[in-house]
């Protein structure tokens, strides 16, 4: 994780054990569902004896790590990272899986809870430097905490449930789940078996990782394994392939090389919904709130992070919660009646969602995995299924999903004819099979041509690597050609550079005309660079009401804005007439001048205007010939000895 209140870059370890023992001791008092309260204790930190202060400390700094009973926190690695009680309570509740997931063996899973306002830590230099050159669906979130979830589950007859239950958390900032997967498919295993000293070995060495730039590949030593990882800039071109490999000549062992820090396999998470990819697209574009109940919290993470990044480039601007649980301090949040449901996404394995949740306009049931020999049975049975009305009353339709398909054991039945939309129904609770439920009609026609391709792929058993290289680039074609007309639009609303004088007050941005943009389509519409037809307009004008056109929009206009103020201080210093201007100017206007420049050079040198260094030093030049035509006692007042 990226922790910025102790100045540390890498991840927050922490473990959990289920289950209570005779004289074992924790920090939370937080009980499973259905299960017996397990026992309190007292907090207990891993410390070094010559461990640096945090002020000595590098700024740019690695991970903490927690342990923890019964639900309960046991370990904090660094000492100084500090969470509230509620922050506590929830990460205690979502590292274990619920009781009605079943998990048993190892599972991996992640998360994704708010920080307590008031213990937010200023936002530092280090985060921001990161942010500039970070892709925007990958910068830190000052507001969030991301969870990264290693569970086992085993029967043990020396604990009093019956079995041993333990998790370890990486908490951070940054949505990193391949990178922070791996990591604790290398650390976990090995603390279940030695406990804390194996956590403080591990947490010395993440200490001397680089911190993570952006446009670098870094190696990154753990347990005598080097991981090697390309941190994504947003110079990279999305459908680019990954960076090339460092060299490793005089790197022992040779590096395990991650191809990405946060990509996942989008055609094995799809694969039950491949044919409705479209629909589900445009409801994560209008940001709609979705509910995704799965089998487990494995396959509810997977579904909502593969959710959100099929907007990429475009940055997800509502919350989601890869996996949510009923004893979330949010819980009654989302779940009130008095007020329209919230635009998020939520991934949940427990059914009684669907009843606290059923006010909701979305849901998505993800069945669970078949074995291969199920998968024929399964596609032919699939076209049966009824629909559902809410129990609100409110109209839905069922579309039924596939079943998952092993990787491995693909043939040509692997792709499920999944059935078409069913007309609603008059049943009074909502049908709990697998299934999107919805009463949402999409606006574009579905890509049969690519629905074509996948299945060519796997009766040619193509790698699973290039089916989700195929599906990841048909979403990102179709969101940049959605993008791509707003941004002309948006480009167009710029005041030409010739109308930029240095001694006027530079013209403001013309504001955004829903109604101009949509005539403009006509001829600079998605058609130019999209095959699919449709009602372009009619998503367009659903986009303008959502929160993704309120932070795009937002986004784009701050960064003109400063466009705008960076080509104003670029005219000011090229100007060769200052002497002349400040001729018939008071020293009021003077003073003003004054000021103004150094509010611009200020703003530049904190990398908040896209300038070069040869502009700052011009304006420098230029704020002393002004402060030198002055008086000397307004010299005095501007440049205080």
């Amino acid at each position: 994780m990226w922790l910025r209140a102790s100045g540390r870059p890498w991840p927050v370890l922490g473990g959990w054990e289920g289950g209570s023992r005779t004289g074992e001791e924790g920090l939370l008092q937080v009980t499973p569902p259905s299960e017996e309260p397990a026992q309190t204790g007292k907090e207990r930190s891993l410390h070094s004896s010559n461990r640096p202060s945090v002020e000595q400390r590098r700024p740019a700094r690695p991970p903490s790590l927690l342990l923890d009973m019964g639900t309960q926190s046991q370990l904090v690695y660094p000492s100084d990272f500090r969470l509230t009680d509620k922050e506590k309570s929830s990460i205690c509740y979502l590292s274990f899986p619920d009781s009605h997931s079943g998990c048993l063996g190892d599972t991996q899973f992640s998360f994704r809870i708010r920080q307590c306002s008031g213990q937010r830590s200023p936002w530092l230099a280090e985060d921001r430097h990161y942010n500039r050159g970070a892709p925007v669906s990958l910068q830190r979130e000052p507001a969030h905490y991301f969870g990264y979830v290693y569970f086992r589950q085993v029967k043990d007859g020396s604990v009093k449930r019956g079995y041993f239950q333990k998790s370890l958390v990486l908490v951070s900032r940054l949505p990193f789940v391949r990178l922070f997967q791996a990591l604790l498919s290398l650390i976990a295993p090995e603390y279940f078996d030695k406990s804390a000293p194996c956590l403080e070995a591990v947490c010395s060495e993440i200490d001397e990782w680089p911190a993570p730039a952006p446009g670098q590949t870094l190696n990154l030593p753990v347990m005598g394994v080097v991981l090697q990882v390309h941190i994504p800039s947003r110079v990279d071109k999305p459908e680019c392939s990954p960076a090339k490999p460092c060299s490793h000549e005089n790197s022992l062992p040779a590096p395990v090389i991650l191809t990405s820090v946060h990509e996942l396999d989008l055609f094995r998470c799809f694969q039950p919904v491949l044919t409705h990819v479209q629909t589900l697209w445009e409801l994560m574009l209008l940001g709609e709130p979705l509910l995704v109940l799965a089998p487990s919290p494995a396959t509810s993470s997977e579904m909502v992070l593969a959710l959100i990044s099929c907007l990429q480039p475009l940055k997800f601007c509502c919350d989601y919660r890869p996996y949510f649980t009923v004893h979330d301090s949010e819980f009654k949040e989302f779940t009130t009646r008095t007020q329209a449901p919230p635009n998020v996404v939520l991934g949940v394995t427990n059914p009684f969602f669907i009843k606290a949740l059923q006010r909701w306009p979305h849901i998505l049931r993800v069945g669970e995995p078949r074995v291969a020999g199920e998968v024929g049975l399964a596609s032919a049975q699939g076209s049966r299924g009824a629909g559902a009305r809410g129990l609100e009353g409110s109209e839905w339709r069922r579309v039924e999903l596939g079943t998952d398909v092993q990787p491995g054991v693909c043939s040509v039945g692997d792709l499920p004819k999944q059935v078409k939309l069913k007309k609603p129904s008059r049943l009074k609770t909502l049908d709990t099979k697998p299934g999107l439920y919805t009463a949402y009609s999409a606006h574009l026609h579905r890509d049969k041509a690519l629905l074509k391709r996948l299945l060519k792929g796997l009766q040619k058993q193509q790698p699973w690597d290039a089916q989700t290289a195929l599906l990841r680039r048909h979403l990102l074609e179709l969101t940049q050609s959605f993008i791509i007309p707003l941004e002309h639009y948006m480009a167009s609303l710029m005041p030409l550079r010739k109308n930029i004088t240095p001694w006027k007050t530079p013209p403001q941005i013309r504001p955004f005309r829903q109604d101009d943009f949509l005539r403009s389509l006509e001829h600079a519409g998605p058609q130019l660079t999209c095959i699919l037809k449709g009602d372009w307009l009619g998503l367009y004008r659903r986009f303008f009401k959502s929160p993704h056109f309120d932070g795009w929009y937002r986004q784009r206009h701050k960064e003109m804005a400063q466009k705008l103020e960076a080509l104003h201080l670029e005219a000011i210093c090229e100007a060769q007439n200052i002497e002349t201007w400040m001729k018939d100017k008071s020293e009021v206007e003077i003073v003003d001048l004054v000021l103004k420049l150094r509010e611009k050079l200020v703003q530049a040198q904190g990398h908040q205007l896209p300038v070069k260094e040869a502009t700052l030093q011009r304006a420098q030049l230029c704020i002393e010939t002004v402060i030198g035509s002055l008086p000397k006692d307004l010299q005095a007042v501007l440049c205080p000895p």
